[in-house]
């Protein structure tokens, strides 16, 4: 337990909840603050459309709840993504990929103005990653450092081993994304309306494919033309058993990754000149 008046036992992990004057005690001890991105978009006919902002945030809460000798501080989760390539289907509110970056870039610059300098972006949307790589290259050219992460990343072994569909491919709306849904919230999950679905966005041969992935192919090009059901992969083969697991997994990987990030010196991008 740290010295002085921060006690892990009682504290808060939600940035909105916090006083003032538990900002000002927190800075003092190298805390992290985990800022959730994901979107709003359909995610196939059995599951709501805010899966991915429900998956990266659930895992920031659950993951800032276990550490308790340094602050770990869960900003208010970004709803809103770049889920253009979705907009054939009811339900997706998708904002421009440059408003997108200017909101991660004013979110992170006045988290760290006010002295928090250890930022870990937790995203759960696959539209958002180029963009996210681009507000962290952005800010380091401000001398502000930060991490991002794709909760998927963390538990491609994990996934890869407990599956029985899908692989290590997240998907969208199959096993995986389900298995999570199915753990952390059951009731939103329709299972009468699971359709199991082949990726078609990549039209060319199994040789080329094994080279040139999808996304290399496309970008975000695919809307309801190519996904009439709305999903990528087989939700058909996810469980509630599997997603606990894979949450798990998620959680202690990245509890793991954010003390070794509040023990490390800070990062100066000019330092060496």
């Amino acid at each position: 337990m740290l010295q002085g008046s921060f006690d892990g036992k009682n504290r808060k992990v939600f940035w909105q909840e916090m006083w003032r004057h538990e900002f000002e005690e927190a800075v003092k001890h190298n805390p992290v603050v985990i800022v959730p991105t994901g979107s709003i978009e359909q995610h196939g006919p059995h599951s709501p459309v805010d899966v991915d902002i429900s998956d990266s945030f659930h895992m920031a809460v659950r993951t800032a709840s276990k550490v308790d000798d340094f602050p770990v501080i869960v900003a208010p989760p970004v709803w809103f993504g770049f889920s253009d390539y979705h907009m054939g289907y009811a339900g997706v509110i998708s904002i421009r990929p440059e408003t997108y970056k200017n909101l991660m870039l004013d979110i992170c610059r006045s988290i760290y103005a006010n002295g928090f300098k250890r930022i870990l972006i937790l995203n759960g949307h696959g539209g958002n990653m180029p963009l996210n790589r681009l507000a962290q290259a952005e800010l380091a050219e401000e001398d502000i450092f930060l991490m991002q992460v794709n909760w998927w990343d963390l538990v491609l072994k994990e996934m890869g081993a407990l599956s029985t569909s899908d692989g290590a491919d997240v998907g969208h709306a199959g096993e995986w994304e389900t298995s999570v849904q199915l753990y952390l919230r059951p009731q939103l999950i329709l299972k009468d309306r699971m359709v199991a679905d082949k990726d078609t966005t990549n039209p060319f041969s199994k040789e080329v494919k094994e080279f040139m992935p999808g996304d290399g192919v496309f970008a975000y090009g695919w809307r309801d033309t190519l996904h009439k059901s709305g999903t990528m992969g087989n939700p058909l083969a996810a469980t509630p058993e599997k997603g606990q697991k894979i949450v798990d997994a998620v959680v202690a990987k990245l509890e793991k990754v954010i003390r070794e990030y509040h023990d490390l010196p800070l990062r100066h991008y000019r330092e060496s000149g």
